[in-house]
Protein backbone atom coordinates (compact mmCIF):
# COMPACT_ATOMS: atom_id res chain seq x y z
CA UNK A 1 0.00 0.00 0.00
CA UNK A 2 1.28 3.69 -0.77
CA UNK A 3 0.56 6.82 1.24
CA UNK A 4 -0.67 9.86 -1.70
CA UNK A 5 1.46 12.26 0.73
CA UNK A 6 4.63 10.40 -1.00
CA UNK A 7 3.57 10.96 -4.59
CA UNK A 8 2.01 14.18 -3.94
CA UNK A 9 3.73 17.52 -4.75
CA UNK A 10 4.02 19.78 -1.52
CA UNK A 11 1.33 22.60 -1.57
CA UNK A 12 3.44 25.16 -2.52
CA UNK A 13 4.41 23.17 -5.56
CA UNK A 14 0.71 22.67 -6.57
CA UNK A 15 -0.48 25.94 -5.94
CA UNK A 16 2.84 27.48 -8.45
CA UNK A 17 1.42 24.67 -11.05
CA UNK A 18 -2.00 26.11 -10.66
CA UNK A 19 -0.90 29.69 -11.03
CA UNK A 20 1.14 28.56 -14.34
CA UNK A 21 -2.06 26.87 -15.73
CA UNK A 22 -4.00 29.48 -15.22
CA UNK A 23 -1.46 32.24 -16.63
CA UNK A 24 -1.29 29.99 -19.81
CA UNK A 25 -5.03 29.49 -20.60
CA UNK A 26 -4.78 33.50 -19.94
CA UNK A 27 -2.03 34.28 -22.90
CA UNK A 28 -4.41 31.48 -25.23
CA UNK A 29 -7.24 34.29 -25.07
CA UNK A 30 -7.29 36.80 -27.84
CA UNK A 31 -9.67 39.39 -28.59
CA UNK A 32 -10.34 37.85 -32.22
CA UNK A 33 -10.67 34.46 -31.40
CA UNK A 34 -14.19 33.14 -32.37
CA UNK A 35 -16.91 33.55 -29.92
CA UNK A 36 -17.03 29.69 -28.78
CA UNK A 37 -13.46 30.07 -28.28
CA UNK A 38 -13.49 32.72 -26.05
CA UNK A 39 -16.30 31.42 -24.12
CA UNK A 40 -14.31 28.36 -23.71
CA UNK A 41 -10.95 30.30 -22.64
CA UNK A 42 -13.36 32.06 -20.13
CA UNK A 43 -14.76 29.07 -18.64
CA UNK A 44 -11.57 27.19 -18.54
CA UNK A 45 -9.77 30.17 -16.49
CA UNK A 46 -13.20 31.01 -14.22
CA UNK A 47 -13.64 27.03 -13.27
CA UNK A 48 -9.63 27.24 -12.45
CA UNK A 49 -9.47 29.89 -10.32
CA UNK A 50 -12.28 29.38 -8.50
CA UNK A 51 -10.97 25.71 -7.59
CA UNK A 52 -7.59 27.19 -6.55
CA UNK A 53 -9.17 30.08 -4.78
CA UNK A 54 -11.40 27.46 -2.70
CA UNK A 55 -8.11 25.06 -2.12
CA UNK A 56 -5.90 27.89 -0.77
CA UNK A 57 -9.14 29.20 1.39
CA UNK A 58 -9.55 25.86 2.98
CA UNK A 59 -5.83 24.52 3.35
CA UNK A 60 -2.99 26.70 2.54
CA UNK A 61 -4.13 29.92 3.87
CA UNK A 62 -5.34 28.17 7.06
CA UNK A 63 -1.88 26.44 7.47
CA UNK A 64 -0.10 29.99 6.90
CA UNK A 65 -2.17 31.60 9.70
CA UNK A 66 -0.80 29.23 11.87
CA UNK A 67 2.44 30.64 11.49
CA UNK A 68 1.95 34.09 10.97
CA UNK A 69 -1.24 35.17 11.37
CA UNK A 70 -0.92 39.50 10.62
CA UNK A 71 0.88 39.04 6.91
CA UNK A 72 -0.62 41.56 5.17
CA UNK A 73 -0.47 39.69 1.48
CA UNK A 74 -2.10 36.87 3.54
CA UNK A 75 -4.63 39.49 5.26
CA UNK A 76 -5.72 40.36 1.52
CA UNK A 77 -5.90 37.63 0.07
CA UNK A 78 -8.86 36.76 0.37
CA UNK A 79 -10.80 39.66 -0.25
CA UNK A 80 -8.96 39.60 -3.75
CA UNK A 81 -10.61 35.89 -4.10
CA UNK A 82 -13.86 37.73 -4.01
CA UNK A 83 -13.24 40.72 -6.14
CA UNK A 84 -12.33 37.78 -9.01
CA UNK A 85 -15.18 35.52 -8.15
CA UNK A 86 -16.94 38.99 -8.72
CA UNK A 87 -15.63 39.38 -12.13
CA UNK A 88 -16.14 35.97 -13.13
CA UNK A 89 -19.72 36.46 -12.06
CA UNK A 90 -19.83 39.06 -14.53
CA UNK A 91 -18.00 37.30 -17.07
CA UNK A 92 -20.17 34.44 -17.52
CA UNK A 93 -23.17 36.99 -17.62
CA UNK A 94 -21.63 38.69 -20.66
CA UNK A 95 -22.11 37.04 -24.27
CA UNK A 96 -18.21 36.68 -26.05
CA UNK A 97 -19.24 38.51 -28.54
CA UNK A 98 -19.31 41.87 -26.44
CA UNK A 99 -16.46 44.02 -26.06
CA UNK A 100 -17.64 43.81 -22.38
CA UNK A 101 -16.40 40.02 -22.59
CA UNK A 102 -12.55 41.08 -23.26
CA UNK A 103 -12.63 43.58 -20.85
CA UNK A 104 -13.22 41.63 -18.42
CA UNK A 105 -11.01 39.38 -19.03
CA UNK A 106 -8.00 41.57 -19.18
CA UNK A 107 -9.21 43.02 -15.85
CA UNK A 108 -9.30 39.11 -14.48
CA UNK A 109 -5.93 38.66 -15.66
CA UNK A 110 -4.41 41.91 -14.36
CA UNK A 111 -5.65 41.02 -10.76
CA UNK A 112 -4.55 37.59 -11.03
CA UNK A 113 -1.30 38.53 -12.01
CA UNK A 114 -1.12 41.23 -9.24
CA UNK A 115 -2.57 38.49 -7.05
CA UNK A 116 -0.31 35.83 -7.93
CA UNK A 117 3.17 37.63 -7.45
CA UNK A 118 2.42 38.55 -3.70
CA UNK A 119 2.10 34.56 -3.17
CA UNK A 120 4.80 33.58 -5.12
CA UNK A 121 7.63 36.24 -3.88
CA UNK A 122 5.57 36.23 -0.33
CA UNK A 123 3.50 33.94 0.70
CA UNK A 124 5.00 30.54 -0.73
CA UNK A 125 8.45 31.30 0.32
CA UNK A 126 7.37 31.92 3.76
CA UNK A 127 5.69 28.59 4.31
CA UNK A 128 8.60 27.12 2.75
CA UNK A 129 10.45 28.59 5.36
CA UNK A 130 8.37 27.65 8.06
CA UNK A 131 6.60 24.58 7.65
CA UNK A 132 8.91 20.87 7.49
CA UNK A 133 8.51 19.09 3.64
CA UNK A 134 6.60 16.97 5.50
CA UNK A 135 3.87 19.35 6.05
CA UNK A 136 3.66 20.54 2.94
CA UNK A 137 3.67 17.28 1.74
CA UNK A 138 0.85 16.58 3.55
CA UNK A 139 -1.06 19.70 2.93
CA UNK A 140 -0.14 18.61 -0.98
CA UNK A 141 -1.94 15.69 -0.64
CA UNK A 142 -5.33 17.06 1.21
CA UNK A 143 -5.18 19.71 -1.81
CA UNK A 144 -4.91 17.02 -4.02
CA UNK A 145 -7.81 15.06 -2.19
CA UNK A 146 -10.20 17.92 -2.45
CA UNK A 147 -9.41 19.13 -5.69
CA UNK A 148 -10.98 15.76 -6.90
CA UNK A 149 -13.85 16.60 -4.87
CA UNK A 150 -14.37 19.75 -6.18
CA UNK A 151 -13.35 19.01 -9.92
CA UNK A 152 -14.76 15.73 -10.41
CA UNK A 153 -18.69 17.17 -10.79
CA UNK A 154 -17.41 19.15 -13.35
CA UNK A 155 -14.41 17.02 -15.66
CA UNK A 156 -16.69 16.78 -18.15
CA UNK A 157 -17.24 20.60 -18.63
CA UNK A 158 -13.49 21.10 -17.78
CA UNK A 159 -12.42 18.78 -20.23
CA UNK A 160 -14.71 20.10 -23.36
CA UNK A 161 -13.98 23.74 -22.15
CA UNK A 162 -10.20 23.10 -22.34
CA UNK A 163 -10.40 21.34 -25.77
CA UNK A 164 -12.20 23.93 -27.65
CA UNK A 165 -10.35 26.65 -26.11
CA UNK A 166 -6.95 25.28 -26.78
CA UNK A 167 -5.43 24.56 -30.18
CA UNK A 168 -2.52 22.38 -31.19
CA UNK A 169 -0.22 20.76 -29.27
CA UNK A 170 -1.18 23.29 -25.96
CA UNK A 171 -4.37 21.16 -26.36
CA UNK A 172 -3.02 18.14 -25.97
CA UNK A 173 -0.42 18.91 -23.16
CA UNK A 174 -3.68 20.36 -21.27
CA UNK A 175 -5.74 17.47 -21.51
CA UNK A 176 -2.48 15.19 -20.47
CA UNK A 177 -3.43 17.62 -17.37
CA UNK A 178 -6.89 16.31 -16.96
CA UNK A 179 -5.60 13.02 -17.56
CA UNK A 180 -3.30 13.36 -14.90
CA UNK A 181 -6.51 14.54 -12.92
CA UNK A 182 -8.20 11.33 -13.44
CA UNK A 183 -5.36 9.12 -12.79
CA UNK A 184 -5.03 10.97 -9.58
CA UNK A 185 -8.86 10.18 -8.59
CA UNK A 186 -8.17 6.54 -8.85
CA UNK A 187 -4.70 6.52 -7.35
CA UNK A 188 -6.44 8.32 -4.10
CA UNK A 189 -9.42 5.82 -4.65
CA UNK A 190 -6.69 3.13 -4.04
CA UNK A 191 -4.91 4.34 -0.90
CA UNK A 192 -7.98 4.53 0.76
CA UNK A 193 -7.82 2.31 3.65
CA UNK A 194 -10.44 -0.22 3.40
Amino acid sequence: MFSLKKLSPTITDMIRFDHSHVLVSFHQYTADAKPKVKKALAETIASALEIHATLEEELFYPAVRNIDSGEPVLLKSVPEHNEMRRLIGELRATAPTDVRHDQLVQQLMRDVIHHVADEETVLLPQAERLLSKDRLSELGADMTRRRIELAGPKAGKLALDTAVGFSGSTAAWTLGIVGALAAATLLSRKAKPA
